[in-house]
């Protein structure tokens, strides 16, 4: 069991998972479902859900179904859309939390800041910004690829006399009724507030540097009776969750492999611009000059309305610096705003980022990862023994639903634990021609995938992909059955 005698003690534990989000309880429930409870969730936060407690802008939501976009073992009758809110996905994360017991193991308002592996006792010393220090036997980061929001690099950005703020952390507590607004970037969270803070501003002046694919989005409210249905009828639910999911696999294998099928995609986004936007000019500036899914492909039946409005700019014109009064061009118009909303993504490349992670020899990761972030099955890196990755390199997707990785992975983890827990004082070090194999046939089949063909944040400035896996999630779940034990070193605590 989780032991600490005073505040000021080190806390030893089984597991350290770090962060709070749909991966980190994942993670919790999988262990507390096959019977290990020894161990502790640390959470920089007050409250748990990672992406879904942070980003609070109006119109946040998920575009994927929530009939896909939950665990499987935990199904939602009650859903109150097909997309759902983020409100919704809060609470359902949250209330899964509470069922599974998960909360009681959180503890919340506690920074992770430095994690160091000791080749002696063969357990890793984690530190946090409150003072705190902990020993645990595994280490499982879950702070995911979206965490940490991204402000540009543009001259002038500290000199704006307004108000100015990031999505991800939205101020509830500026009102933009009557207001100048400027938004830079147009991307996922972009395309759902831009619709929502509209009719509210005077002015609406949007910074596009890229066009976006954008699909239409099949949504609908979920009446009482599809609640009843889904209750009586649970393989309803079932089907409407096999479907999504069988097209998101096979979407997904077109940008990896089968891209004869793209034209079939990049058809729909353009019928949905020109049944959207009737004027030429303003088509012209939403239609991508890349080729589709090489970037996230967006799903929207309010973005491109929105930008046909009397109030609404938008400007392509690259932004030369931020003025005290508003954002100026590189064809030197200056753009007045009173308040200036930073749609420009999370530091996605930057995994793990700020925590200062060091394993064997005191190796730092940043010098492990220095080309980008990777990790045999997304999940372990050599010289890290007992460190096991959620959301890691080259598991997001680009299409389908993160959760069903994230049960993947932690059915993985949780195999290691149990082989770990009957084997006391042992530790496990992925071997490097283990990881390097991997890595080979992952970016080989993703030098095939349309995700190379331009810069996006599923690139790194090497290159070299590092977010994204080049295959179907099914052949993801297979390869992570389980732990394979030749994949990895054995060692032995000394002390």
């Amino acid at each position: 069991m989780t032991t600490v005698n005073s505040p000021n003690d080190t806390v030893r534990t089984g597991a350290l998972i770090i962060g709070a989000g749909f991966g980190g309880v994942a993670m919790a429930i999988e262990l507390r479902r096959s019977g290990f409870h020894d161990f502790v969730i640390l959470e920089k936060a007050d409250d748990l859900g990672g992406v879904w407690r942070e980003n609070t802008y109006p119109g946040a939501g998920c575009d994927v179904p929530s009939p896909l976009y939950s665990f499987s073992f935990e199904r939602n009758h009650l859903w109150p859309r097909r997309y759902s809110a983020q409100p919704d996905i809060h609470a359902y994360l949250d209330g899964t939390a509470r069922k599974y017991g998960v909360t009681s193991h959180i503890r919340f308002g506690t920074e992770v800041t430095s994690a160091e592996f000791d080749e002696a006792s063969a357990r890793w010393r984690v530190r946090t910004a409150d003072g705190g220090e902990y020993s645990a036997r595994v280490l499982i980061p879950a702070t995911g690829q979206l965490s940490r929001p991204a402000f540009p690099a543009i001259p002038g950005i500290e000199t704006f006399r307004g108000r100015s703020f990031h999505s991800a952390e939205w101020d509830h507590g500026c009102d933009l009724t009557g207001k100048r607004v400027a938004v830079i970037g147009t991307g996922a969270s972009a395309i759902q507030f831009v619709p929502e803070i509209q009719p509210k501003a005077a002015r609406l002046t949007v910074f596009q540097r890229s066009a976006q694919y954008i699909m239409p989005k099949r949504d609908h409210a979920y009446r009482r009776w599809h609640h009843r249905l889904f209750r009586a009828l649970p393989f309803v639910q079932t089907l409407d969750r096999l479907s999504f999911w069988l097209y998101a696999e096979f979407a997904q294998q077109c940008l990896s492999r089968w891209q004869v099928m793209i034209p079939v995609f990049k058809k729909q986004t353009e019928k949905h611009l020109r049944a959207q936007v009737a004027d030429p000019r303003l088509r012209r500036k939403l239609t991508p000059d890349y080729e589709i899914g090489c970037k996230r492909v967006l799903f929207s039946n309010d973005y491109f309305p929105a930008l046909t409005k009397s109030n609404v700019e938008l400007v392509t014109e690259r932004i030369a610096e931020i003025t005290p009064d508003g954002v100026r061009t590189a064809d030197g118009t200056e753009h007045p705003a009173d308040v200036i909303v930073y749609g420009t993504g999370f530091a996605a490349l930057d995994l793990l980022a700020p925590i200062k992670i060091h394993g064997l020899d005191h190796r730092p990761l940043s010098e492990a990862w220095s080309e980008g972030a990777r990790a045999h099955l997304g999940i372990t890196v050599p010289g890290f023994p007992n460190m096991f990755l959620m959301y890691g390199p080259n598991t997001n997707l680009g299409g389908g639903s993160i959760i069903y990785m994230l049960e993947s992975q932690a059915r993985y983890v949780r195999d290691a634990v149990r082989r770990l827990t009957a084997r006391p004082g042992a530790y496990l070090d992925v071997r490097p021609e283990a990881e390097q194999r991997w890595d080979t046939e992952v970016q080989r089949r993703l030098a095939r995938s349309v995700w190379t063909r331009c810069s996006s944040w599923y690139r790194n400035e090497h290159g070299r992909v590092v977010s994204n896996w080049p295959g179907r999630t099914a052949e993801y779940r297979r390869r992570t059955r389980g732990l394979d034990p030749a994949d990895f070193r054995v060692g032995t605590a000394r002390t």
